[in-house]
């Protein structure tokens, strides 16, 4: 879209509501200048394509294998990054995948996804142990048992937590050089947060990103301290936008993406209906986390959709195809805690398995 759409209102009454957005898979990522494009030997100009990836805890180490199972195939294919969101979870993958294609090309990304969720992995027997009680206390917590809650500025182990996140970012990601990567021909980096007193969404744009305002977007109210950046503080970008879209679509006419990826954790549909109070709080969890995408996606489908019955002007407005990328299996909200290697690898293997499917079908 190269202006704004109007605001108020959805497409004319006596006329069919836009068609939903493809539900496929795909995803990818380039990396700075020619290495952030990727074109075949015709010479056609590349796609230009913006990806958002939903925060979900653990379950975003599908978006890692998704983004990973992208960026494998890269070369082969005629896309250009022009932007990368991430809420959460989803902030540490885009962040991840940008700085590996703005400092060298895709291997670089993927190497960099591996390794911070290496890191992230409970993989000795204390992280364990840990990991297990974590789990079980939420999942005993959503069925409503009477679980004694402690503030996360009461436990220390929330801030090991945050410790341990920024310890991992930094391990991986020079914050310092980020300025400096950012310019016209590089990718939007945005992250989500929201600002807790006032209220309002927040992200954080390219040289903004530091560790603290990527801690701040995993700052989940209940498990971890709000993460204060230029004397506000933030938690979770959950709250917010989940993930950030509005930024991706504001970009230079000639930056402006042809098409959205979405990397979506929250199951969109559910068959049967929720009737245990375990069902009920899970898709309660489901519903929360897609409310803020839902309504984005919705305004692009509605330009779209004016678009095509040529109620904007063509001149000023462009269509953007979206598709969703989406985690194919339901799991417990509770799992969500769950860092086990077997858990998260089996995540990242059907995000690779997603990635491929959807290259494939192009």
């Amino acid at each position: 879209m190269s202006e704004n759409a109007p605001t108020s209102g959805g497409p004319p009454a006596d006329d069919p509501e836009p068609t939903r957005a493809e539900e496929s898979a795909d995803d990818g990522t380039p990396a700075a200048e020619e290495k952030l494009s990727s074109t075949t030997d015709g010479g056609s100009d590349p796609t230009t394509v913006a990806i958002a990836c939903q925060g979900g805890g653990s379950h975003t180490a599908f978006t890692g294998g998704v983004l990973a199972g992208l960026l494998g195939e890269w070369e082969d294919h005629e896309y250009d990054l022009v932007g990368i969101s991430g809420t959460s979870g989803g902030a540490f993958n885009a962040l991840a995948a940008w700085y590996g294609l703005v400092t060298a090309d895709a291997d670089r990304s993927v190497e960099l996804l591996e390794a911070i969720w290496d890191d992230l992995v409970a993989d000795d027997v204390f992280d364990r142990v840990v990991n297990d009680g974590v789990v079980a206390w939420s999942r005993l917590e959503s069925v409503g048992l009477g679980i004694p809650r402690v503030s996360p500025y009461l436990n220390p182990g929330s801030r090991i937590g945050q410790e341990r996140i920024v310890d991992t970012l930094e391990r991986h990601i020079d914050f310092d050089a980020i300025p400096d990567l950012c310019g016209y021909d590089t990718p939007e980096l945005v992250v989500g947060t929201v600002d807790v007193q006032e209220g309002e969404f927040e992200t954080f744009v390219n040289e903004e990103v530091t560790p603290r305002a990527v801690l701040a977007s995993a700052a989940v109210p209940t498990l971890f301290e709000g993460v204060e950046v230029h004397g506000t503080l933030h938690w979770d970008g959950i709250f917010s936008q989940n993930p950030p879209v509005k930024d991706l679509l504001h970009l230079p006419p000639d930056r402006k993406p042809e098409e959205l990826w979405v990397i979506q954790i929250n199951p969109q549909r559910r068959e049967g209906v929720p009737r245990s109070l375990d069902d009920i709080v899970d898709r309660r969890n489901e519903l929360a986390g897609n409310l803020s995408l839902n309504q984005e996606l919705r305004f692009v489908e509605y330009v779209n959709h004016w678009l095509d019955r040529g109620y904007l002007p063509e001149d000023r407005f462009e269509r953007i195809d979206v598709h969703r990328l989406q985690l194919p299996d339901r799991h417990h909200a509770s799992t969500k805690l769950d860092r086990s290697p077997e858990f998260l690898e089996g995540l990242w293997e059907r995000g690779e398995t997603r990635a491929a499917a959807f290259l494939n079908g192009r």
